[in-house]
């Protein structure tokens, strides 16, 4: 009788890779680091600013700030990609202090730093209502903040009132949200007290706003 032809081993089972990955990347606007690209690591609530809103959004600051960053103190206080702290400091800024909770957020934001050497930048891990309350004990300013924390769970309504210690004369803070900060007179909630919107935006789902402070 012929016989029966081996089989051939089965090959073994591929072991899935566990660990960050990069969902997708976004790409540095503008300054010395334009369309560089920065990889969006695969974290809970991480939700990065769109190229084009931040393209409308730092248009909007260079108008303010008459494209003048070399004196610029930036601080960001849900650095998350990366992508707003980043374009910041491309774009000159003096300092920028990035904040996340996040340690795996923070270990890549550690290798673009590095990849980038951009010396001008800080990075930090940390709770982002902590540290606005510790900076504003000492003391510390800054001339533009951003706010982009994940939505729905009363983040910017805490930090924004935070942010009125923080912000340095003439300052901005640029703050992302899920729903409209522009309120008919007299409905403003409490945490909006004193902040007046420059300029608002809205891409899809989120609103995106310019605020100064003029209580």
């Amino acid at each position: 009788m012929p016989k029966k032809p081996l089989s051939k081993p089965a090959k073994p089972a591929k072991v899935p890779v566990h660990g960050p990955q990069h969902a997708n990347q976004v790409r540095i606007i503008g300054g010395q680091w334009k369309r560089t690209p920065l990889p969006v690591l695969s974290a809970l609530g991480l939700r990065p600013t769109p190229d084009r809103v931040r393209e409308t959004a730092f248009n909007w600051i260079n108008h303010q700030r008459d494209a003048n960053w070399a004196n610029a103190r930036v601080l960001d206080l849900f650095a998350g990609s990366g992508a707003l702290g980043f374009e910041a400091a491309s774009r000159g800024a003096q300092s920028v202090i990035m904040i996340d909770s996040n340690t795996q957020v923070i270990r890549q934001l550690d290798e673009i730093k590095a990849k980038l050497k951009a010396d001008n930048v800080q990075l930090t891990r940390a709770d982002a209502l902590a540290t606005a309350q510790s900076a504003a004990a000492r003391g510390q300013q800054f001339d533009l903040i951003f706010l982009d924390p994940p939505y729905q769970q009363g983040l910017l309504e805490s930090a924004l009132p935070l942010c009125v210690r923080l912000l340095a004369a003439g300052g901005l803070v640029y703050a992302e949200s899920g729903m409209a900060l522009e309120f008919t007179e007299g409905e403003a909630p409490e945490w909006m007290a004193g902040w007046e919107v420059v300029r608002a935006d809205k891409a899809g789902m989120v609103f995106y706003h310019l605020l100064k402070y003029s209580a």
